[in-house]
């Protein structure tokens, strides 16, 4: 385990990365080799689940800002198995300059491992602009959860630009590009009925599994806001609409029970 030395914030925006890397013990367990963070972005091992290794993404100061740019990288070797989550929600905040933030995430897996990126909500403050980068290269034989929930403004506010790209391949080959945008400034028709519907959470849960090659899920509506989407490969997708975070959380928890995750 590494430590990187404090990170500082300047007029041009903070700069911090954390890396992560869990790898296969050999003992039937997962060790964590690299376990670096700086400024904001300090990390902290936890219990894991069996063979899992967990890592606790805590936040040690107000960040993203207009400006900043974070970034959490994380390593999955052979056989690894790693849960990541933060231990509350990231708020993105404006700058004193209105220059736009970056949060980029990274996720690599090998042959074998399995990995859980399960991070608290992204609230969207009003008068922010965050723009979300997360990409996710999967080996043919890796398994992945990963879940997004965003919240746009606090209670009583409306929200700030928000701009998420989703990326992931897996075998090298596309799996899923998607991006959404919303908040002022976005493309006409955000928030209109055939996007949000005036709801101010919204979130998504990708599972990647090479069980659903042979066991494909079938598509399903679940209730008035969620549906699941098989994709083009052993993936299937779930999205979820809500009024608040906590109904988002309780539709999208669900809507992955019956899959063991």
């Amino acid at each position: 385990m590494t430590s990187a030395p404090p990170v500082t914030r300047t007029p041009a925006g903070l700069r911090a990365t954390a890396r992560i890397r869990a790898a296969a013990d050999g003992r039937g367990g997962t060790a964590l080799p690299l376990l670096a963070g700086e400024g904001p972005l300090a990390l902290r091992r936890t219990r894991g689940e069996g063979a899992e290794a967990g890592v606790m993404l805590v936040g040690a100061m107000s960040a993203p800002l207009g400006g900043d740019h974070l970034t959490v990288e994380a390593e999955a070797g052979p056989g690894a198995r790693l849960a990541l989550r933060s231990a509350a929600a990231t708020l993105a905040l404006p700058g004193r300059g209105g220059e736009a933030a970056r949060y980029d995430v990274r996720l690599t897996l090998a042959e074998g491992s399995a990995v859980r990126w399960l991070p608290e909500p992204l609230v969207s403050v009003h008068g922010s602009d965050l723009r979300v980068r997360t990409r996710a290269e999967l080996a043919p034989t890796a398994r992945l959860l990963l879940r997004e929930e965003q919240v746009l403004g606090r209670t009583g506010e409306g929200p700030g630009l928000l701009r998420s790209r989703l990326t992931v391949t897996r075998g090298g080959r596309p799996l899923l590009d998607q991006e959404l945008c919303c908040g002022p400034g976005a493309p006409g028709g955000w928030d209109g009925p055939a996007g949000l519907a005036g709801h101010r959470a919204l979130g998504q849960v990708l599972l990647v599994d090479p069980a659903f090659a042979t066991d494909p899920p079938k598509p399903a509506v679940l209730g008035e806001f969620a549906a699941l989407t098989p994709l083009a490969g052993p993936a299937v997708l779930v999205t979820a609409l809500a009024p608040d975070a906590l109904h988002l959380r309780e539709l999208l928890d669900e809507a992955v029970r019956p899959y063991g995750w």
